[in-house]
């Protein structure tokens, strides 16, 4: 099942979610201070291409918390929007639900991404 949802995903926005995470991380990387949360950005396109059959686990730190402060007011809110638009989008139809929780779970993740470790639910 989980195959199947990552591709209906991708063909169905999951590609436009990964590549705005790309570009946010793309434009964090243009600075030098800004290369690791960058690195952040590009792991969690990867996931924002495929989430069925992944997880994200979250665990804080002090450091975590001003990082997350910092990306919270230069890059979160317009990916965790971006995100909730297609969410609220995809729960227009009963078959979208499954889509739309997938999509509420990036929100988050573009909410607090520092701290955020993706696993496998297999």
């Amino acid at each position: 099942m989980s195959c199947l949802g990552n591709i209906i995903w991708f063909i169905f926005g999951g590609l436009i979610g990964g590549l705005t995470w790309c570009l946010a991380g793309i434009l964090w990387c243009i600075t030098i201070i800004g290369i690791p949360i960058g690195l952040q950005c590009f792991k969690f396109a990867s996931l924002s291409f495929a989430p069925f059959g992944k997880d994200v686990v979250y665990h804080t730190t002090g450091v975590n918390f001003i990082v997350n402060i910092i990306w919270l007011i230069v890059s979160g809110v317009p990916l965790a929007l971006g995100h909730l638009a297609s969410a609220v989008l995809l729960c227009i139809t009963i078959v979208g639900i499954p889509f739309a929780a997938q999509s509420l779970k990036l929100a988050r993740l573009a909410l607090m991404p520092f701290g955020a470790q993706i696993v496998s639910i297999r």
